[in-house]
C-alpha cells in the first residue's frame, strides 16, 4: 500500500520544528531584519523632509539638507552591514537544518527493513537524499532572505505610513488583499505540480543508476534502443510536469505586480488630491508615494519564489517521508546478547511469505547440532537464500521460531546475533577505500599481518600483490577495476580474518575458477571445523562431505540426510545429482 502523501501544512510544521533548532540564529536573523527595514524606511522620511526643505527658487536651507544627506548615507551603510550579515546568518541556518535533514535521513535508511530496500530502487532513495535535499535547500535559502525582511517590511510600512496619512493608508490596505488571494489561490495549485516533478525525478534517477550499474549488459544484449526509450517516456514527463509547474508558478509574480500598479495608481491618485486639499506636503506625499513602493515589493519579491518555496515544500515532504517511514522492529528491552555461541539452531514450525497471498516457506522445522555442516540444495527460488536471510534475522519469520541456542532469534539483540555469524554472499559488496580496509570491515583493528595472513588463506594475496599499490590500492564503490571472482576472493578473506561460531556460504565460490575454487574449499574444510556451518549450492560436487543435506523445493524441506542415503533413497537429491553427473 503506497503510504499517504503529507500535506504542505504539515511539512511546513515539520521544516519549522527543524529550524527551532536554531532559535538563537534565529532571533538574531530577525533583529537585524527589524533593524534594516526600520533604516530602509526611515530614509523616505528624511528624503521627504529634504524636499521640504527646497521651499522655491533661491530659498533652499543647504545646511539642513546637508546634515540629512549624511544621515542617510550613515543609515544605508549600517543598512547594508546589517543584510550582509542577516544574509550570513540565515546561510548558516539553511545548511545546518540541511545537514540536519540529511543526516536524520541517512541514519533512518541504516535502521530500515529489509523489505523497503527490496521493493523502493536505490535511485529513488538516493534522489530524495542528495537531489531532493538541494532542492529543499535551496528554497529554505531563499525563504530567509525574502520572508523575514518582506514581512517585516510590511508591518513596518504599514506604521509608517498610519503616522502620515490614515486615510491614504487605508486605500492601500483594502487593496492589498487582491494580491493575496491571486498568490494563495495560484500557490495551492502548483505546490501538487511540484511534487508530481519531484516524484518524476526521482524515478529518472533511479532508472539512470540502474542502467549505468548494467551497462555492460545493456551493451552486451543489444539493448540500448529499448532503454533510450524508456529513458525518453520518463523525460518527456518529467518535461510535462516541470512545464506544467513552472507555468503556473510564473503566473504569480505578474499577477501580484499588476495589483501591485493598481494599489500605485490609487495611492498616487488619492496622495495628489490630499495634496491640492492641504491635507499632506509635498514632501510628505513623496515619502507616502516611496511607503507605497516598499509595501507592494515584498509581495513582489514573495511571489517571485513562491516557485522555488512550492518545489522546496514538495521535496521537503518526500524526505521527511523517508525519515519517518517505519524502521525495522527494534530489539526489546530485555534482550539477550549473544556471546560465545555453540551453534545449535532449532526452526521450529517456521512459515513466512515476502506478499502475504504468495506463501513461501511453510511449516519448516530443523533441528541442527553444534559443529554440523548442512547443505542446503533445490531449484532456483524453493527458498534456500530466503531461510538464510531468516537465520541472519533480515527478515522476521511470519509464525513460528527460529532460535540459536535454545533462545528465539527475536529476543536477542541484532547486534550480537549477526557478530556471532559471518557470510559470504554471492553478490560481493566492496566499498570506496583499500583493499585492506576491505578486509578490515569486520575486524577494524586487526593488524597488517592478519590481514596478510586472511588473504593468502583465501587464495586473495597473489592477485593484491600485482595491484598498483598492493594493499593499499584504492577500489571504487562497484571495484570495477577488479574482475567479479577477485571480489568475492576479498569478500572470504573478510571472513577468513574474523570466524564466528556460525558460518553461512550462500555460493560463496560461484564466481571463482575451479582450480582455485579447490584451495578455497580446502581452506573452507579447516575454517568449519568445530563450527555450524550453513552451505548454499547448486554445484553438487562441493556439498557431498556435508554432515547434512537438506532438500527444499517450493519453500519445504522435502529431503534431508548425508550424501550417501540420500542417494540410495533415489529421490529427488538423487535426480538432481545424477543430472549433473550424467554421462
Amino acid at each position: 500500500m503506497k503510504p499517504k502523501q503529507p500535506s504542505q501544512m504539515q511539512t511546513i510544521k515539520k521544516v519549522l520544528h527543524y529550524i527551532a533548532r536554531h532559535r538563537i540564529w534565529l532571533a538574531a536573523s530577525l533583529l537585524l531584519a527589524l533593524v534594516t527595514v526600520a533604516l530602509t524606511l526611515y530614509v523616505p522620511i528624511l528624503v521627504g523632509d529634504a524636499i521640504d526643505h527646497i521651499i522655491g527658487p533661491g530659498n533652499v536651507a543647504f545646511p539642513a539638507i546637508a546634515q540629512i544627506l549624511l544621515t542617510v548615507g550613515i543609515s544605508a551603510g549600517v543598512t547594508a552591514l546589517a543584510q550582509w550579515i542577516m544574509n550570513m546568518l540565515g546561510n548558516k541556518i539553511t545548511y545546518e537544518v540541511v545537514r540536519d535533514v540529511r543526516s536524520q535521513a541517512f541514519r533512518r535508511v541504516q535502521r530500515l527493513p529489509l523489505s523497503y530496500l527490496d521493493s523502493h530502487p536505490a535511485g529513488e532513495t538516493v534522489s530524495r537524499m542528495i537531489a531532493d535535499v538541494d532542492q529543499f535547500a535551496d528554497g529554505l535559502l531563499m525563504g530567509f532572505t525574502q520572508l523575514f525582511t518582506g514581512i517585516i517590511t510590511i508591518l513596518g510600512t504599514l506604521l509608517f505610513m498610519l503616522s502620515i496619512n490614515i486615510k491614504i493608508t487605508l486605500v492601500v490596505v483594502f487593496m492589498t488583499p487582491l494580491s493575496l488571494l491571486a498568490a494563495n489561490f495560484i500557490a495551492k495549485r502548483t505546490y501538487l505540480m511540484f511534487r508530481k516533478q519531484s516524484e518524476t525525478r526521482a524515478e529518472q534517477t533511479s532508472l539512470i543508476h540502474e542502467i549505468t550499474e548494467g551497462q555492460k549488459v545493456v551493451q552486451a544484449f543489444s539493448h540500448e534502443d529499448e532503454v533510450l526509450a524508456e529513458f525518453d517516456e520518463i523525460n518527456s514527463r518529467l518535461e510535462q510536469c516541470s512545464l506544467k509547474a513552472s507555468f503556473f508558478s510564473s503566473l504569480t509574480n505578474p499577477v501580484t505586480r499588476f495589483v501591485n500598479a493598481l494599489v500605485y495608481a490609487a495611492v498616487c491618485l488619492t496622495g495628489a488630491l490630499t495634496a491640492v486639499n492641504g491635507g499632506i506636503t509635498i514632501g510628505g506625499l513623496s515619502c507616502f508615494l516611496s511607503y507605497a513602493n516598499q509595501y507592494t515589493k515584498p509581495f513582489n519579491e514573495i511571489s517571485g519564489v513562491v516557485a522555488e518555496l512550492q518545489n522546496a515544500l514538495a521535496c521537503a515532504g518526500r524526505i521527511f517521508q523517508l525519515i519517518e517511514e517505519t524502521p525495522e522492529t527494534p530489539d526489546p528491552a530485555d534482550a539477550k546478547t549473544l556471546t560465545d555461541a555453540r551453534g545449535q539452531v532449532t526452526l521450529q514450525n517456521v512459515s513466512f511469505s515476502y506478499v502475504p497471498e504468495r506463501p513461501l516457506i511453510q511449516n519448516c522445522s530443523l533441528s541442527i547440532q553444534p559443529g554440523q555442516r548442512v547443505a542446503i540444495v533445490g531449484p532456483t527460488g524453493c527458498g534456500k537464500t530466503t531461510l538464510i536471510n531468516l537465520l541472519m534475522r533480515f527478515y522476521d519469520v511470519c509464525e513460528g521460531a527460529v532460535c540459536i541456542d535454545g533462545t528465539d532469534i527475536r529476543r536477542i539483540t541484532r547486534d550480537s546475533l549477526r557478530s556471532n555469524m559471518g557470510m559470504v554472499l554471492q553478490e560481493t559488496w566492496l566499498k570506496g577505500a583499500s583493499i585492506r580496509e576491505n578486509i578490515r570491515m569486520g575486524k577494524p583493528d586487526a593488524t597488517d599481518a592478519e590481514v596478510t595472513a586472511a588473504a593468502k588463506a583465501a587464495h586473495a594475496h597473489s592477485f593484491i600483490r600485482r595491484l598498483p599499490e598492493g594493499y593499499d590500492t584504492i577500489i571504487g564503490g562497484g571495484a570495477g577495476n577488479l574482475s567479479q571472482g577477485q571480489r568475492q576472493l576479498l569478500c572470504i578473506a573478510r571472513l577468513m580474518l574474523c570466524p564466528p561460531p556460525i558460518l553461512i556460504l550462500d555460493e560463496a565460490t560461484s564466481s571463482i575458477d575451479t582450480r582455485t575454487e579447490l584451495k578455497i574449499q580446502s581452506a573452507f574444510a579447516r575454517l568449519m571445523e568445530n563450527r555450524t556451518s550453513f552451505i548454499v549450492a547448486h554445484r553438487l560436487s562441493t556439498i557431498q562431505s556435508a554432515d547434512l543435506i537438506l532438500v527444499m523445493k517450493d519453500g519445504s524441506i522435502i529431503e534431508q540426510g548425508s550424501h550417501q542415503e540420500l542417494l540410495r533413497k533415489d529421490g529427488f537429491y538423487a535426480k538432481l545429482y545424477k543430472s549433473q553427473f550424467a554421462e
